[in-house]
């Protein structure tokens, strides 16, 4: 049993202490998740961009590959739409998949 004498100081270690738990089990694994976390994020948004401009640069091409009018125009939009849904749902269907394993 402590003398009262060393109860105050008992108690700053205490304190010292929990802080230092705090600190090493909460504070900097949860550093270590927002920095991953960031660049998660960043990295999705670079692949989202790269794959707004394949889309773009597949609606620019069908414009110059096909034959100029209105009905060829729409044609180059609805090709690109499938090509992207189809690109979407490639990348979903092998997200699935890789859960199913594993």
């Amino acid at each position: 049993m402590p003398s009262p004498q060393e109860i105050p100081q008992l108690t700053s270690e205490l304190i010292d202490m929990s802080r230092q738990y705090l600190r090493q089990e909460t504070i900097e694994p949860a550093k270590a998740l927002a920095k991953h976390a960031g660049m998660g994020i960043g990295g999705a948004m670079v692949l989202s961009l790269g794959a707004l401009f394949l889309v773009l640069g597949l609606f620019s091409g069908l414009r110059v590959w096909l034959p100029s009018g209105q009905w060829f125009e729409v044609l180059a939009r609805f090709l690109t739409a499938i090509g992207a849904a189809g690109a979407a749902g490639l990348v979903a269907w092998r997200m699935q998949s890789d859960n199913q394993q594993g």
